[in-house]
């Protein structure tokens, strides 16, 4: 990383509902209405008959496991993450949807453990319990000093930019929004007075230009925008052309990082006039450990991302990825054989579509290297 240069921190799914929450010091209501699985601590014997026991209570930081140890020594200036959780015990369950999690409020020192600066929450479980979960979850998030953006009582509070100010002076301004292929239904909207979130119906010109139109309002020349958009399917390495389009638009129009999630597994990464853009960060924290289905995508590996961006420019100045694995709910350090399956997966996409090179360097941490670069912005 350049010496000066600003680091962020930016996760994809962190899903502490469900069997994450049935391991911590208080556990909410289990009872799922899942076709499979009724009962959330069938998650946590799912991952105890791959990997071994796993104690209970836990304590609040157990989940991050390694995690936290890598932040530590990297310090960077802001993380962001995608909490796609609705944290609440109120609201019933939404209708139509096959999946939804939710968190006990008082396990919140559990998220607060990796310190995140944005919780992000334009995502297809923030509402999993409908208004008055989403209600509870604003609250409780506010009261326990996490800021949020994505999603709030009204389309305004929605679709507000979480501001950071930095140590060094300027701001990192995270806008963050979803779209219906996602899974997000297209009621779950905000509106002028209705509670939810930032959704925006397709990666098309339209809201590209809307996009645009927002961020000039609201951009100072020296803030570093991150532009956090949940949308996609879960499973795929291939982008559509919508997505690229849409993804250059935003840094057209101004965003330094695209921090793109929904996927269950990191998705290509492309370096467009010198901006990153991560098509899918893949899921961070969660309690997939033992279900079946899609084992070729590895979707146990996960990525820690350390976005370094020039003050002022907002260029990309370096990137590390850090490889962890999901073993008893908890992040371990990847083996050098699994690195090295993902850093072959993400070269291979990523290459293909994007000219971007993913290498190993030095420390075993993951980096790019464009292959074709393009002009400045």
């Amino acid at each position: 990383m350049r010496e000066g240069a600003v680091t962020l921190f930016v996760a994809g799914d962190v899903m502490l509902g469900r069997g994450v929450d049935q391991i911590l010091p208080h556990p909410g209501d289990p009872v799922l209405r899942e076709d499979c699985v009724t009962d959330a601590r069938g998650y946590v014997s799912l991952a105890e008959a791959v990997n071994g026991p796993i104690p209970r209570p836990v304590d609040p930081a157990w989940p991050w496991g390694e995690a936290l140890p890598v932040l530590e020594r990297a310090a960077p200036d802001v993380r962001v993450i995608n909490l796609e959780t609705a944290v609440t015990q109120n609201g019933d369950f939404a209708p139509g949807k096959a999946v939804h999690y939710r968190m006990h409020p008082a396990n919140l020192p559990c998220l607060a453990a990796a310190r995140p600066d944005v919780c992000v929450l334009a995502n297809n479980h923030v509402l999993d319990f409908g208004p008055p979960g989403l209600a509870e979850t604003l609250d409780s998030l506010a009261q326990a000093g996490l800021t949020t953006a994505g999603a709030g009582r009204d389309a305004d509070a929605a679709w507000r930019p979480a501001a950071v100010p930095l140590r060094t002076g300027g701001r990192v301004l995270v806008l963050s929004f979803g779209m219906p292929t996602s899974g997000i239904p297209h009621s779950w909207a905000a509106g002028p007075d209705r509670s939810g979130v930032a959704l925006v119906d397709a990666p098309n010109a339209t809201a590209a230009a809307d996009l645009a139109d927002r961020l000039r309002r609201t951009v100072r020349p020296d803030d570093i925008v991150v532009a956090s958009v949940h949308w996609g399917p879960n499973w795929g390495y291939g982008v559509s052309r919508d997505e690229i389009r849409f993804a250059h638009a935003l840094v057209d129009a101004g965003a330094d990082v695209v921090h793109g999630h929904s996927s269950h597994h990191p998705r290509p990464l492309e370096i467009y006039h010198d901006r990153l853009v991560l098509y899918g960060c893949g899921d961070l924290v969660d309690d997939y450990e033992g279900i079946g289905g899609y084992s070729r995508y590895r979707d146990d590996l996960r990525l820690l991302y350390l976005v370094s961006v020039e003050p002022g420019t907002g260029r990309l100045t370096g990137l590390r990825m850090v490889p962890l694995q999901a073993r008893r709910i908890r992040l371990e350090h990847a083996s050098a054989e699994d690195t090295d399956w993902l850093r072959t997966v993400l070269d291979r996409c990523s290459r293909r579509d994007f000219g971007t090179r993913v290498e190993t360097a030095d420390d075993g941490t993951l980096t790019v290297r464009a292959l074709r670069p393009g002009p400045a912005r």
